[in-house]
């Protein structure tokens, strides 16, 4: 456990700071994804959360630009057999 000490105008504060559960905790997530989130919205939707998805051009909804994006970053599909 590491204890840091913070001297404030009163005097001396000692702060404790718990040990990390998961040795990667310093490490940023990646975010998910254009069709992570319009899966995850549509499986709350499917549970009955009420929300709807947003029409097509309008403020906050994925833009073409950013449906290509997300497709160059796709990743490819594993097919059976030759593909001619």
């Amino acid at each position: 456990m590491t204890v840091f000490v913070l001297e404030a105008k009163a005097g001396p504060v000692s702060v404790a700071r718990q040990p990390e559960q998961d040795g990667n905790a310093n490490m940023k997530k990646k975010p998910a994804g254009l069709y992570a989130n319009i899966a995850a919205k549509r499986d709350r939707i499917a549970a009955g959360s009420g929300e709807r998805m947003r029409k097509t051009g309008s403020p906050g909804s994925p833009t073409a630009e950013a449906f290509r994006k997300s497709a160059l970053t796709a990743k490819k599909s594993k097919s059976k057999g030759k593909q001619k």
